[in-house]
């Protein structure tokens, strides 16, 4: 498997007291923490209200690593960001969604959001093969695309362990394409005859960001925005079986690489099930509004801390040097899955 950059190798001894540690975290947790209160702020600016704080916080994440560096001193907070932050926030999106809303979508509406992650995934993996895309940018392109944006690129990351150009690169697929389908989305509403439940079935099976999906959806009323917000979000607990099943893969492949001397075992994604944990939670305590509000905030920002961390290890040049096959790739993704998906809601409409 490729090594991660630089920065991701700086790791705080564990033994050191927790004085020392914080010491060592503080300036990293610091950067990534203003990274993404500046991504929350630029959100607020006319025009930018579409775009996550995740995708701002890459994007300034990247610029400022190329243009002036990260410190040294940093690299502690930002290796702890991506790693630690990162699942944390994970284990906190399992408290966006509920059993009773899962039900809500219905039977078909499951399976048109199974499959569809399914197949794009496995067409995804199989184009990148022919293409010549590694594998490991494959995936994350794959994962991005099908299930839910840039959490799912970071998310399997942790066991797909490619560059962080790699994971730079998936999250630009992912903005570019969810961005051009929440923009031309309603625009096929009447074309296609869909009804605000298929519309909203549609986007929430097919576009890669939830803010994408909620931007689309809702274009076409209040019916076709909830449904649509609902189904992304019984996409997004898809997240937990597929990275399971990938570290499992991962886990296979590094002990036949190693032989009888063994290797290194990738790290299993334990957080996923925390995740799960959090939606059965969630299913069970009736939380306040306003603290659920919080967390939707809180988990956003956490979120956009880590993808503040991994803009922090981005090369421009490294990125550039991967080329446009992957780009092409993310193209052919988007219009699988896009095609795909509507081609299932019709069938089950």
């Amino acid at each position: 498997m490729a090594a991660r950059s630089h920065a991701s190798q700086t790791l705080v001894p564990a033994a050191l007291p927790l004085p020392s540690r914080a010491a060592a975290l503080g300036p990293g947790l610091a950067l990534t923490a203003a990274i993404a209160g500046a991504a929350f702020g630029l959100r607020q600016l006319p025009y930018m209200g579409g775009l996550s704080p995740m995708i701002l916080a890459i994007i300034i994440g990247m610029i400022l690593h190329n243009a002036v560096g990260t410190p040294a001193r940093a690299r502690a907070g930002v290796t702890f960001s991506v790693r630690r932050i990162l699942r944390l926030a994970i284990v906190l999106l399992g408290l966006q969604l509920t059993a009773a809303q899962v039900a809500e979508v219905g039977g078909s509406g499951l399976a048109v959001i199974a499959l569809t992650l399914v197949a794009t995934f496995v067409f995804t993996l199989w184009l990148g093969r022919l293409i010549g895309v590694e594998r490991g940018l494959a995936e994350l392109i794959a994962a991005g695309t099908s299930i839910c944006g840039a959490s799912a690129v970071i998310a399997t990351n942790t066991v797909t362990r490619a560059p962080d150009e790699d994971v730079a690169y998936a999250v630009a697929c992912v903005t570019v394409f969810g961005s051009i389908a929440m923009l031309a989305y309603p625009l096929l509403v009447g074309v296609l005859g869909l009804s605000p439940h298929a519309y909203g079935l549609w986007a929430g099976a097919s576009i890669h960001e939830i803010a994408q999906v909620v931007a689309a959806a809702y274009q076409d009323g209040a019916a076709a925005g909830e449904f649509g917000t609902i189904a992304k979000l019984s996409r997004v607990m898809l997240l937990v079986p597929v990275v399971l099943a990938l570290g499992l893969i991962a886990t296979r492949q590094a002990r036949r690489e190693g032989g009888a001397t063994g290797g290194t075992r990738p790290p299993m994604p334990w957080f996923v099930l925390g995740f799960l944990a959090m939606v059965g939670f969630n299913s069970l305590v009736v939380l306040p509004a306003g603290l659920k509000s919080a967390i939707v905030v809180i988990t956003n920002f956490l979120l956009s801390m880590a993808l503040a961390a991994m803009g922090l290890e981005t090369s421009f040049a490294k990125l550039k040097a991967r080329g446009t096959r992957p780009l092409a790739l993310g193209f052919a993704a988007f219009a699988f899955i896009a095609g795909f998906s509507l081609m299932l809601v019709k069938l089950t409409a």
